[in-house]
């Protein structure tokens, strides 16, 4: 599905209702939606505020949707599955020393 589509659902919005947002027409929006037009970057900059999440996100060329979210198990998720507390709060601290010093900070 496509990530404008998606979000217009979440927020139980119409096309219509998306289209005066984005001072455009519904079949606009649908065509965005199915992909056969690209969103300008006014249009996602709009839609960013909207959806409150990244545009690249919107135009599906990231899977984080917020990246200003500072949550360690967010980025982390899939290979926490499964570890204990214990392992997870061990995993948090080897991220931290090596953000460190990536950069400069622990040399």
């Amino acid at each position: 599905m496509n990530r404008i589509k998606q979000l217009r659902e979440e927020l139980n919005i119409s096309q219509n209702e998306l289209a005066k947002k984005l001072n455009k027409t519904q079949q606009m929006v649908s065509l965005y939606e199915n992909g056969t037009y690209e969103l300008d970057l006014d249009g996602y900059i709009i839609l960013s505020k909207l959806f409150n999440c990244s545009i690249e996100y919107i135009a599906g060329k990231s899977d984080i949707r917020n990246p200003e979210k500072k949550d360690f198990r967010f980025a982390y998720h899939t290979e926490s599955e499964g570890m204990t507390d214990e392992e997870i709060k061990d995993a948090l601290r080897f991220y931290k020393e090596m953000k460190k010093k990536i950069k400069g900070e622990n040399k």
